[in-house]
């Protein structure tokens, strides 16, 4: 099992105890276990064969440990067959709908039997639910949104639990028998938030079977789909699905092309290649014989003019190589005819973060320890932006804490150097779309950041004109996490993105990519959007701690497949430029 798998076994643990009605510090015990894990860059695995003892690793217990050693040498934790024998495993789903914690859970289970996501639903629909004490109609309401929402991310994986389900699974084909090279396509070479299943591609002139044995016999595997001559198929713990390819190398560039995608990018491909008395597969690219059928031709049929490569192959078609990140039939064939794509920004680009929280609310390292973490990453300016007072759970700033914490910025500047630390806060916007801080404090911030973390549930409307109107005050620079949404959690909130962006436009606001990868948010479409408008886009972490400063990757990753260059990121721009377009109002 990877990390991932026991992580994801331990959060159910812990969900189920939360249920239950467990001690509170017995749940936290596990919960703590699990962000250890989620960080580490060993596997479990390879530490428990050597014998290591894992109550060495930061909020790893005896006890947790010692489940984890099960889990791995045996595939199962006892207690937590204990604990589903009580308290049925399919409550966690509904624990992480929308207005369903545990003890609702727990009532739904213990009056009505609810046992499962269909079962709640059945419940509604009799009005069952709406009858029970602590429900009620708007209660219900919400849930049932909540189901819809969990209905369409089933069987989608996020990209960065892929990335380590199946970073394994890669070092297990290379090390198959005659395995030359080893690629993923799919979703995931296009850098998609999500992904349901992973290709991947093995260059191989010899014996494709041989690789196929390989790699269906690798030992993470929950079961095997299918193993034939040059493709197999399996399924991990988690449930993701990998497929392998064993590809000779005359092909390998066609099939990188054909197996990345999308669908509609590459019927766009093929349109082009009929028109250019051509046709592309997996196999190469290849010119139709005079009189020929098309539909009648076998695989590798015709003169072969391209296939090693993609260059090559995109070349044979009279286009510019693609960048995977764009291959979604969004107008990049028409680019890469005109030799007109765009030169996407990159991760060495960015020269700062403009939002990440510290101690000060709820970050869980110093300001000092954030900035020296982004000073170590090459960084030239950050914002460190605690949360303000409305977000009283985890000690959000009130107008004399912010102060305060003035005090400690200007300490920071004297022993940093080589990297600038602005004053900033993320505020709050209000139900009223004022903000959560008063215009005193705001104005002697360098770099102003808002959004929305109440009263989601607002009409379309109404959430629109509230973020519209805390854009109008003229202390604000940037608006973070714009929709809201947690990706397979939270659907985005009601809000007419086409009317912020054109505001953010005319008021000169930036707008935020939040890089963490359970936000991205902006999408790639909205992105693309922003771009067209001519409204500055920031890439920001959003980290709580060193470790999630590494995330900006993948806000990189949206941002190019939102089509944006260096130009149309903000924080691409050295300190004093950047600091130029922050008095652009003065």
């Amino acid at each position: 099992m990877e990390n991932l798998d026991v992580s994801r076994t331990l959060t159910t643990l812990a969900d189920l105890l939360e249920i239950q009605g467990a001690s509170p510090f017995r749940i936290r015990a596990y919960r703590n276990a699990v962000n250890t894990i989620d960080s580490l860059s060993r596997p479990l695995s390879d530490m428990v064969s050597a014998g290591e003892d894992l109550t060495e690793l930061s909020g790893v217990g005896k006890s947790v440990a010692k489940h984890i050693t099960e889990l791995l040498t045996t595939g199962r934790i006892t207690r937590l067959d204990e604990v589903s024998a009580e308290v049925p495993v399919t409550l966690v789903e509904l624990v992480r709908l929308g207005g369903v914690g545990p003890k609702k859970a727990k009532k739904l289970f213990d009056e009505l039997d609810v046992r499962t996501i269909d079962d709640l639903e059945e419940r509604i629909e009799s009005g069952a639910v709406e009858g029970l004490d602590g429900f009620g109609l708007k209660s219900v309401e919400k849930i049932k949104r909540s189901i819809e929402d969990h209905r369409k991310h089933t069987g989608r994986f996020q990209i960065h639990e892929v990335e380590k389900l199946i970073a394994s699974v890669l070092e297990h084909v290379e090390a198959a028998p005659g395995v030359d090279e080893v690629r993923v396509a799919g979703s995931l070479r296009r850098r998609r938030e999500t992904i349901g299943d992973v290709d991947i591609l093995a260059r191989c002139e010899g014996d494709g079977s041989a690789v196929v044995d390989h790699f269906v016999a690798f030992d993470g595997a929950a079961r095997v789909e299918g193993a034939g001559p040059t493709k197999g198929t399996i399924v991990l713990h988690s449930g993701l699905q990998v497929d392998l390819r064993v590809i000779p190398a005359r092909s390998y560039g066609a099939a990188l092309q054909y197996f990345t995608g999308s669908k509609a990018h590459n019927v766009a491909v093929r349109t082009r290649a009929v028109r250019e008395g051509l046709r592309v597969n997996e196999w190469g690219v290849f010119r139709i014989p005079e009189g020929a059928d098309p539909q009648e031709l076998d695989k590798e049929d015709g003169e072969r003019l391209a296939g090693s490569s993609e260059e090559e192959v995109y070349a044979a078609l009279g286009l510019s190589w693609v960048p995977p990140v764009l291959r979604e039939n969004r107008g990049e064939v028409e680019a890469a005819l005109a030799d007109e794509l765009p030169d996407l920004v990159t991760l060495d680009d960015i020269r700062g973060d403009l939002q990440m929280h510290s101690t000060w609310s709820d970050g869980k390292v110093s300001l000092e320890e954030m900035t020296l973490a982004c000073r170590d990453l090459g960084y030239e300016y950050i914002a460190v932006t605690d949360h303000s007072q409305a977000m009283a759970m985890v000690q959000g700033l009130t107008p004399e804490r912010a102060r305060e914490q003035w005090v400690e910025v200007d300490e920071v500047r004297e022993r940093v150097e080589g990297i600038r630390l602005y004053r900033s806060a993320e505020i709050d916007i209000m139900k009223d779309g004022s903000l959560d801080l008063p215009d005193e404090i705001l104005e002697e911030l360098d770099v102003v950041v808002i959004s929305v973390h109440s009263f989601m549930d607002l009409d379309r409307k109404a959430q629109t004109e509230r973020v519209i109107k805390a854009m109008m005050n003229p202390t604000v620079d940037i608006l973070a996490h714009p929709t809201g949404r947690r990706i397979n959690r939270r659907e985005p909130f009601p809000m007419d993105v086409e009317a912020v962006l054109e505001a953010a436009a005319e008021l000169q606001v930036a707008v935020e990519l939040n890089a963490n990868p359970n936000r991205l948010d902006l999408n790639d479409v909205h992105v693309h959007r922003a771009k067209e408008l001519g409204v500055p886009v920031v890439i920001s972490t959003d980290a709580h701690s060193p470790r999630g400063l590494k995330d900006m990757r993948f806000g990189v990753d949206q941002a190019r497949r939102g089509w944006l260059t260096r130009d149309d990121v903000l924080n691409t721009k050295s300190a004093d430029d950047f600091e130029r377009w922050l008095s652009r109002r003065a």
